[in-house]
């Protein structure tokens, strides 16, 4: 006998589910379909009702749902192709859902009018598509369960000091959610849900808010009630209520409280629906949308204006650029009045209410072409009720999407900001710094367009920084003189301010062995655009002709730099000129030609960036560096300043080669004469990083230096007709 008591039991479980589907009560009708599933899971027919009713609380069991539903039963409705376009849609499974929508479209009569609805659709998807491909590198945020719900929460309204939220809810603390004895289930609307009421939320800081408080009292009508707008310094609120199908109030501030609503005029106001609004700072202007001069019944956006103290005068149409024979709903100025933000379930939608912006064209005096402000502030469901904080540097929405706590929930669009980088390299063995360190931070965009930030660690303290677009993860390729230390991954939070720093320090499997430059040779300095040699260079000078005439073995190449504040081939000859003047004063103090080479590099290895006067005198020097020959260790050197005897051993801190770095040079040749009639031809081969230069002088004396990866190969011929050759290789 219990068998047929529990069949009995499901079929009134199922009616009952089907009679609150049927009123597209679909809240309602869930737990009764969830327990005839629990009876029978195999039951198509509530699976797939029941997924239907899911489509407005839960994406993705909506989704397993209806398919399973089609997997038990191949033609559980014939409509079935339909539903799972439109759930395929809403999960981003935008391809699918084209092929369900088509599918579907194949089993119509050719003047079925839902043809045009399938039409839209399968343009939804593709326009979807598009957009979710593009996403823009925007940060939302829901606002979390003090404000947001299983219920719908929208028509978000900040103040003006942005420290207070009023907002729309439909959750279970509205006045119509109870009845007189306190029980649930009091006040309900046609769909089974309350009626919206209006909360407001004071903030605590910037992640919290306190519990909202109901704003009912004066405020309740007989229907749903929605917050809009504050304006006149906060002190009155322009409100929805459900009046005559929809119209527009205002209330005053009164205390803490707000007096009773009073009603906008019949010019604004009419017998057909009316949605959202915004007024103008001045008081001046009202944008709002009204269903009262569509054919088809839907939203368009009007506006009115009126003289100080007077009344809204007509409306008119703000034009067809915006308004379409869909939906257009909830607009928005920004401050300046120059950039509007509406709803719309036309244009190049993505599914549902998509925001667009629109910018004034002050010479056409009209509303420019509609903009998709695209995902991730759009999604395949409802987005609406755009409104900019205060000081306009992020925005509110209300959304329905995946993740959410319910049904529409209000969240926070910050644009990703960059963040300042900032640290050191230091080496592992002995946490010294490496200067010279050229460091090369790359990612992509949202979109997968390439990101790609570098910058040289400077000259004795190995600092360096990069100012990179936040909120993802970037691989920092390290390398000093052209070659790879090691690449690491560096994850970037999201910053949505201009003011975050991050300090980052590299720890990189790097020991200088090179012997390429010694504590005892610094580098010289040179005024802008000059050669001269300054007092102090002398004095280096003569320190760097006392270490070479007490260690006869060591050569050295002598390496001219200039900042950024001429043309490559003016820079390569200025950097000549400053490599020879140092060149030819320590060939005067005895100092033999063949142990010395010059090279120029022009602007090609910065040692700064060329962005502030003293990054720009870092970069105006000649280098000293002494030569290896290939399969020699660095040489000790006797140092003449510390006795007979004393010998001083080639430094391997990271303070060496700071200014080494390796610019990418640029492919191509270049001539010029320097003031003593000497021609100098130079070449960056196709590789960049091989540089001839060829010197040519009035005399018939020649020379041709080729440096490639720290490998120099360079001839001399004089006029008496002597030659000398330098070749070495320092890997």
């Amino acid at each position: 006998m219990a068998q047929p008591t529990l069949a009995q039991s499901t079929r009134k479980q199922l009616k009952t589910a089907n009679k609150f589907f049927n009123q597209e009560n679909y809240r309602a009708s869930i737990p009764y379909f969830e327990q005839v599933l629990a009876k029978e899971p195999n039951n198509a027919q509530a699976l797939f009702r029941a997924g239907i009713a899911y489509m407005s609380f839960d994406k993705e069991k909506a989704s397993d749902y209806i398919y399973k539903a089609q997997r038990l039963k191949k033609n559980v409705s014939k409509d079935v192709e339909y539903w799972l376009g439109r759930v395929d849609h809403l999960n981003y499974n935008f391809d699918e859902a084209i092929s369900h929508f088509q599918a579907y479209n194949a089993t119509l009569k050719s003047k079925d009018t839902r043809k045009k609805e399938l039409a839209q659709l399968i343009q939804h998807s593709k326009n979807a598509k598009v957009q979710f491909n593009s996403p823009k590198d925007i940060f939302v945020k829901n606002l979390g369960p003090t404000i947001n719900t299983q219920y719908s929460e929208h028509s978000p309204v900040i103040s003006s000091d942005d420290k207070l939220l009023l907002f729309t809810s439909r959750g279970e603390n509205v006045t119509g959610a109870g009845n007189a004895d306190g029980k649930k289930g009091g006040n309900l609307a046609s769909d089974g849900e309350y009626f919206e009421d209006i909360f407001e939320a004071k903030r605590i800081d910037d992640e919290n808010w306190e519990k909202p408080r109901s704003l009912s009292g004066v405020l309740n009508g007989k229907g749903h009630d929605a917050s809009i707008q504050v304006f006149d310094n906060d002190t009155k609120m322009l409100m929805y209520r459900q009046d005559e199908n929809g119209d527009f109030f205002y209330t005053e501030k009164s205390g803490g409280d707000w007096t009773a609503p009073k009603k906008l005029n019949g010019n604004i106001n009419s017998k057909a629906y009316e949605g959202d609004a915004y007024i103008t700072p001045d008081g001046l202007t009202i944008y709002f949308s009204t269903a009262k001069y569509s054919e088809e019944g839907t939203l368009d956006i009007y506006y009115s204006t009126r003289q100080p103290g007077g009344d809204w005068g007509p409306a008119k149409s703000i034009g067809n650029a915006i308004n379409t024979v869909y939906d257009d709903d909830s607009p928005y100025l920004s401050k300046d009045g120059k950039t509007l933000y509406f709803s719309s379930r036309g244009h190049n939608t993505m599914g549902g209410y998509d925001i667009f912006k629109s910018e004034w064209d002050s010479v056409g005096n009209k509303w420019g072409r509609p903009e998709n402000m695209g995902y991730p502030i759009n999604t395949p469901d409802d987005d609406s009720y755009y409104r900019l904080s205060p000081d306009g540097s992020y925005a509110y929405l209300s959304s329905y999407r995946i993740g959410g706590y319910g049904e529409k929930d209000i969240y926070t669009i910050n644009y990703i900001k960059n963040a300042i980088i900032r640290g050191r390299v230091l080496s592992q063995r002995d946490s010294t710094v490496i200067p010279g360190v050229e460091l090369v931070f790359s990612g992509t965009q949202a979109d997968k367009t390439a990101l790609s930030y570098r910058d040289v660690t400077k000259p004795e303290t190995g600092d360096y920084q990069v100012n990179v677009l936040s909120g993802r993860s970037y691989q920092v390729a390290v390398s000093k003189d052209g070659k790879n230390i090691e690449t690491q991954e560096f994850a970037v939070p999201i910053s949505t301010n201009d003011s975050t720093v991050i300090e980052k320090d590299f720890y990189v499997p790097y020991v200088d062995t090179s012997g390429t430059q010694f504590a005892q040779f610094k580098k010289i300095y040179f005024d802008t655009d000059k050669y001269k040699l300054r007092p102090e260079s002398i004095t280096e000078l003569n320190n760097i002709s006392r270490i070479l005439k007490a260690n006869p073995g060591v050569n050295i190449s002598i390496e001219g730099h200039c900042d950024s504040r001429n043309t490559d081939e003016y820079n390569m000859v200025l950097g000549q000129n400053r490599s020879d003047a140092a060149y030819n004063y320590l060939k005067k103090s005895g100092i033999a030609e063949t142990r010395m080479v010059t090279v120029s590099y022009g602007e090609r290895r910065p040692a700064a960036a060329n962005d502030s006067p003293e990054n720009m005198q870092l970069n105006r020097r000649v280098e000293f560096r002494v030569i290896v020959k290939e399969g020699e260790a660095a040489p000790q050197l006797t140092n003449p300043s510390a006795g007979a005897g004393t010998t001083g051993t080639s430094t391997t801190s990271s303070s060496s080669s700071a200014t080494r770095t390796t610019t990418p040079l640029q492919p191509g040749k270049s001539k010029a004469k320097l003031p003593d009639g000497t021609k100098v031809k130079t070449k960056v081969d196709e590789d960049s990083d091989k540089v001839k230069v060829k010197t040519k002088g009035a005399n018939d004396e020649k020379s041709k230096t080729i440096t490639k990866d720290g490998t120099i190969d360079s001839k001399a011929k004089q006029a008496d007709g002597s030659k000398t050759k330098v070749k070495t290789d320092n890997d």
